[in-house]
């Protein structure tokens, strides 16, 4: 039976990168997951009272070109979405790169699509206006205020995976841990926090 879900991703968090790793690992070894990638701000999300928004003024916000790029690939290349999800997770986490440099970002997608189409759809303004869209749509009928969260029908759940799946990874970690998220999310809706107080590594 197919298990359809959706999860927000802000490219910063290392959690997010943790969780959609997993995600994308469990799809590549075939799992019947019908899943929407979700782009939330977390420079939006913590803007304070009286500044701008990202929306207005997304040159100040570190992360909102590569989500907004991230997105235009979902769209217009989900084929190579995968790739390019890891490899904008990777600059930011594994190279310590600033996702604010363009330049950063169309390294990536240089490897993958064309990086000057990508960037067409940002400098136009079409690209923020479907993060932003899509931010308060599920912030509206979800509440959600973080990534990573999975949403499924009316339930919504903010999860941190410990764990990696880098490409390559056997699936079945993998499999087994969004397979726990999904039956917690949607087949235990009594259970709303259960946190370990330490971390044992």
């Amino acid at each position: 039976m197919t298990s359809t879900f959706a999860v927000t991703w802000d490219y910063r968090c290392p959690f997010a990168r943790n969780a959609h790793e997993h995600v994308l690992t469990g799809l590549a070894a075939g799992a019947d997951w019908q899943v929407r990638f979700l782009p939330f701000s977390l420079g939006q999300a913590h803007v304070e009272e009286g500044q701008p928004s990202v929306w207005d003024a997304p040159d100040q916000d570190s992360g909102i070109v590569a989500l907004q790029a991230g997105v235009v690939v979902r769209d217009e290349y989900p084929d190579q979405f995968p790739a390019v999800h890891r490899a904008l997770f990777a600059a930011r986490h594994d190279e310590g790169l600033h996702l604010e440099d363009r330049s950063v970002v169309e390294r990536v997608l240089t490897s993958h699509v064309p990086a000057d189409a990508v960037f067409e759809r940002i400098d136009d303004g079409t690209a923020l206006a479907k993060v932003r869209a899509e931010h308060e749509e599920f912030v509206a009928s979800h509440s959600v205020w973080g990534v990573p969260t999975f949403i499924a029908d009316d339930q919504a759940v903010f999860v941190r995976l410990m764990n990696r799946a880098q490409s390559g990874a056997d699936p079945d970690p993998s499999l087994k841990a969004i397979t726990k998220v999904l039956d917690l999310l949607t087949g235990w809706t009594d259970l709303n926090e259960f946190k370990h107080t330490t971390i044992p590594r």
